[in-house]
């Protein structure tokens, strides 16, 4: 079983447009789509339409718009009380695959429902193979409070996948909190490593950047590239797969999706490279999706995706 914890849950709206966007212009949808969202409830979403248990954990009230859009889609969740519903997150997706998002604070977390949310994980991961901590953290809701849950965790393959304040936390406390799991980017590999974010698009570059990151003490790091594909760095060694020719029509989810798939991968006893190559897979199957839409099994072609072995001491 995979296990998510969502802290600040949305609807994510997607609205498909035949033109680019233009500020100040008046623009017609050519669709609207709405489904539930946030990072983790994303991951579940994938795990879930590929037949492995999962759980997402995640403020909410029952009459939350959020948790009654989780139970039509048939998503097992469990949630703690909060005051207010769910946020709503907008996407702007133009014809040509560009995206533009505007995402909402979300509502502030008590200390209460923190506790409730923390305790309620830690019940949840006596009987999960791994949990997914993942996204931003709502108001009032301190920097390390990942930090805080690893170490609630001992002994439970933890994946986090998040930035800027809860992600830098993260990093100044691998020595005592190191996840099994990272999911950066290369903006939040460059904020992890200090490294300036536009190099680390270069395969090499981020596995060198990501190798320093496993000898802190963080099992492995799956690094998303875009266009560029992704490495997966790890005590083995170290691995790049190439991004296939798709069309892209949206890359909401296309991160989520790409975790999803190396833990699917991972449960299944796949090898590193097998991992990253259903990653690649699953986040490549996501981008050509519209909306916020995300991939099942059917989508994906995990042989099509070329993995290559990188060599990542210097040469002169």
């Amino acid at each position: 079983m995979i296990v998510t914890l969502t802290a600040n849950p949305s609807i994510d709206r997607t609205v498909t447009l035949a033109e680019p966007l233009l500020r100040g212009a008046v623009h017609r949808a050519r669709g609207v789509a709405t489904h539930p969202g946030g990072k983790g409830v994303n991951v579940a979403r994938v795990v879930a339409a590929a037949g492995v248990p999962t759980v997402a954990v995640l403020p909410g009230n029952a009459d939350d718009p959020l948790l009654r859009a989780l139970t039509d889609a048939g998503i097992e969740h469990r949630s703690v009380p909060t005051a207010g519903s769910a946020r709503i997150n907008l996407t702007v997706a133009e014809a040509d695959g560009t995206t533009t998002k505007i995402n909402e604070p979300g509502q502030p977390l008590t200390a209460t429902a923190q506790q409730a949310l923390a305790d309620l994980l830690t019940d949840l991961a006596a009987q999960a193979e791994w949990v997914v901590l993942s996204g931003s953290l709502p108001p009032a809701v301190p920097e390390d409070w990942y930090v805080e849950l690893i170490e609630r965790l001992p002994g439970t393959r933890v994946a986090v996948d998040t930035s800027d304040a809860p992600l830098r936390a993260l990093a100044d406390r691998t020595r005592s909190a190191a996840p099994q799991l990272i999911k950066p980017n290369a903006e939040e590999l460059a904020q992890l490593t200090g490294a300036p974010a536009e190099p680390l698009d270069n395969p090499l570059a981020a596995a060198r950047a990501a190798a320093a990151l496993v000898d802190r003490g963080i099992g492995a790091v799956l690094a998303t590239l875009g266009a560029a594909g992704a490495v997966l760095v790890t005590g083995e060694g170290a691995w790049h797969a190439a991004a296939p020719t798709i069309r892209p029509r949206s890359t909401v989810g296309a991160g989520d999706s790409a975790l999803a798939g190396y833990l699917l991968a991972d449960l299944a006893g796949a090898t590193p490279a097998d991992r990253l190559r259903q990653a690649v897979a699953y986040g490549s199957a996501a981008a050509a999706l519209p909306g916020t839409g995300l991939p099942g099994p059917h989508h994906t072609d995990p042989d099509a995706i070329s993995v290559t072995s990188l060599d990542l001491l210097p040469h002169s």
